[in-house]
């Protein structure tokens, strides 16, 4: 019960939460005003009434001594306002010796707690208080006359100090309610009542300087949240931030705060090290693992969460702690999202390198620094080049050649893949125009439409566009998306697909079997091709498991009238086991490697025939 009830006033009860510098300053400047114009108007009063000239001159300097120790050389912020806040108690006391107690002159006090407050800090408050309560009992039993000025508080004097001092707190309830209103104002996040960056940089650093042991920040980002809001419109993506925010925060202890940071990006301050910090975020990755229904939709959200904690940083400052846990946060986006990362040496120096490669890739395009490379794809019943699919290439010109692993997931987080992928696209299809001219016959051609630009992007019209440019009739096209892009919005994204369809080009559903789709997704999306991923087809032959997994997937797609194309075929061995499980086409490094379109040349294409004994078994299965 004690407990219950001492929460319950620590959380009416305001914080003392600092102040920004500026307005720190201004207030502080205002109350020295009106001190060092009491010390003067006290001692002129003094004199008006009759007072000796060194008594009226003693107690203006009882009022502005205090102010000396608000100049001194290194003085803090505590210091300052309890040496002005001890200037103003000072002219309320003297203003009732002056007045010889009369009940009036107390009301000066009143007003004194009522500038202390300006502070919102508990010291110059609390002294306020205690100052009242110890002039009018303490002095007032000493001096009676000097306190009150009626006989039933002279002789009284603690009774009535009680009951001035019940005045005083009452006037003071509706200072606390200010200063409680005044600190929640603008650091509480407006949609999901959780703190905010200032309230949350704030209790870190408190926390930080109340605590020897080690404190932990945690940062969450939710995966690809933008989609979302584009795909869905943004009071879905507010009701989602909502139930994300319920979830993370039935995670955490009492003793621990979550925030909105802005957008999507959430955080909590941990009492405890990294290891307790990443155990929550554990919890939240659990707690998200369910699915959020919104309209009768299900949304599936995922999260990328950096820890660090206070021994891993440089200094105990809480932006530090923040900093560092945002860089392990990317690189928990790096490594392939919804898990946690707890920051290390090093990381900083990794996610400058990484802003950077950003940087440059923004103008790789205009630069001419960007290339696409095409890999042939075999129809292996006759054993010809039927298309190419076209892979990018960055030749960084200080870095290199930039794997495509390294920077294709950067240009998708940074955006720049929608125009990388509209200029690919637009190479692409004019290549393939090129070469079916020359070659006499229709050459296909493979391009990858990356997650982002599947959602965020006028995809339609800009494959409409660059198959008008080109001239390649759009049966020659064949559009790659991957099953990541199934997890978010699975209806959103059929509907794209089926508009892009309706232009007459083809979908293939690139890597299947290592994403997230189950195989039932294969009867709802409007597909025509299915690619093996490369890491079943490397197992053919050995003897494992994927030999069945593939003629699984092979003779599903045959059911459903889907074209089947393995990747990554690099030996004999694999092509002659895809020729027995009757697979149509092949890529891999066995038939070629992807080239730049001068290398390669579809008219004198080379052929490679299936052994003698596999194409027969090919053509009777």
């Amino acid at each position: 019960m004690f407990t219950a009830l001492h929460e319950r006033l620590a959380t009416a009860l305001p914080e003392g939460r600092h102040l920004p510098e500026e307005v720190w300053r201004r207030r502080h400047r205002a109350v020295l005003r009106v001190a060092g114009g009491q010390a003067v108007g006290l001692g002129v009063m003094a004199l008006l009434l009759g007072r000796s000239p060194l008594t009226a001159g003693l107690l203006a300097l009882a009022v502005a001594y205090p102010l000396v120790f608000t100049v001194l050389p290194g003085a803090g912020r505590g210091l300052r306002s309890a040496a002005a806040t001890a200037s103003l108690l000072a002219a309320s006391v003297v203003l009732v010796y002056l007045m010889e107690g009369l009940t009036e002159a107390h009301f000066h006090f009143f007003v004194m707690v009522g500038l202390a407050a300006l502070y919102q800090n508990w010291v110059p408050f609390g002294m306020a208080l205690a100052v009242v309560l110890a002039h009018h009992g303490v002095v007032g039993t000493l001096f009676p006359q000097a306190v009150f000025g009626h006989g039933s508080a002279q002789h009284s004097p603690w009774t009535w100090s009680l009951v001035h001092g019940a005045f005083v707190l009452a006037a003071s309830l509706a200072h606390l309610a200010a200063w409680r209103l005044n600190e929640q104002q603008g650091l509480r996040d407006p949609l999901t009542g959780l703190a905010n960056r200032t309230l949350l940089l704030e209790t870190t650093a408190r926390m930080l300087a109340r605590r020897s042991g080690p404190t932990s920040v945690l940062f969450l980002d939710l995966d690809d949240f933008k989609d979302v809001n584009d795909s869905r419109g943004h009071a879905v993506g507010d009701e989602l931030l909502t139930t994300v925010s319920q979830r993370i925060t039935g995670c955490v202890r009492s003793v621990d705060q979550v925030a909105r940071l802005g957008g999507d990006e959430f955080a909590v301050v941990v009492a405890g090290s990294a290891r307790t910090a990443a155990e929550v975020g554990e919890r939240v990755l659990g707690a998200l693992a369910d699915p959020v229904v919104v309209d009768g939709r299900a949304i599936h959200v995922r999260v990328s969460i950096g820890v660090a904690d206070s021994t891993s940083a440089g200094d105990r400052s809480a932006d530090t702690l923040l900093r560092n846990a945002d860089l392990a946060m990317y690189l928990a986006k790096s490594s392939g999202k919804n898990r946690v990362v707890v920051y290390a040496e090093g990381m900083e120096r990794a996610a400058q390198a990484k802003a950077e490669l950003i940087t440059d890739l923004d103008s790789a395009v205009a630069e001419g620094q960007l290339a696409v490379h095409y890999q042939p794809t075999v129809e292996l019943g006759e054993g010809v080049t039927t298309g190419y699919e076209a892979l990018l290439r960055w030749q960084h010109p200080t870095r290199g050649l930039v794997p495509p692993l390294e920077f294709i997931p950067l240009a998708e987080e940074s955006g720049a893949i929608v125009e990388i992928g509209r200029w690919v696209l637009t190479e692409a299809t004019r290549q393939a125009a090129q070469w079916s001219r020359e070659a006499g016959r229709p050459i296909d051609i493979a391009v990858n439409l990356s997650p982002r630009q599947l959602l965020d992007d006028d995809v339609v019209s800009t494959v409409r566009a660059a198959l008008a440019d080109s001239g390649l009739p759009a049966a020659q096209l064949t559009l790659e998306v991957t099953e990541g892009v199934l997890i978010d919005d699975v209806e959103a994204v059929v509907d794209v697909l089926r508009a892009l369809r309706g232009l007459g080009v083809r979908i293939a559903i690139d890597d299947f079997g290592t994403g997230y789709s189950s195989l039932s997704y294969l009867r709802r999306l409007p597909a025509d091709v299915v690619k093996i991923d490369r890491s079943f087809v490397q197992d053919l032959g050995s003897g494992g498991r994927s030999t069945t997994l593939v003629a699984s997937i092979i003779e599903l797609a045959r059911s459903l009238e889907l074209e089947v194309v393995a990747e990554g075929v690099e030996t004999e061995e694999q092509h002659a086991v895809l020729g027995r499980l009757a697979c149509s086409h092949a890529q891999g490094y066995l038939f070629g490697r992807p080239q730049p379109a001068a290398v390669q040349d579809p008219a004198t294409s080379v052929e490679v025939p299936l052994p003698r004994t596999e194409a027969l078994l090919a053509v009777r299965s």
